[in-house]
């Protein structure tokens, strides 16, 4: 793993980990379904701003 991931994976990390229970089933939500395509939630998330509402934003 490289650092751009590594950084990657640590704001994922606290996106979750301070979200708030509304938050929190959204992320649920997109994680089920991108189980359900054979993604993985960390690929969709660094790869699409799309998928993550304005409530629930990365900090990039």
């Amino acid at each position: 793993m490289n650092a751009e991931e590594r950084k990657n994976l640590q704001q994922l990390d606290e996106l979750v980990l301070n979200a708030s229970p509304e938050e929190l089933e959204k992320i649920q939500e997109i994680d089920y379904q991108t189980q359900l395509d054979g993604e993985s939630f960390y690929h969709i998330y660094v790869n699409s701003d799309s998928l993550i509402s304005p409530s629930i934003e990365k900090s990039f």
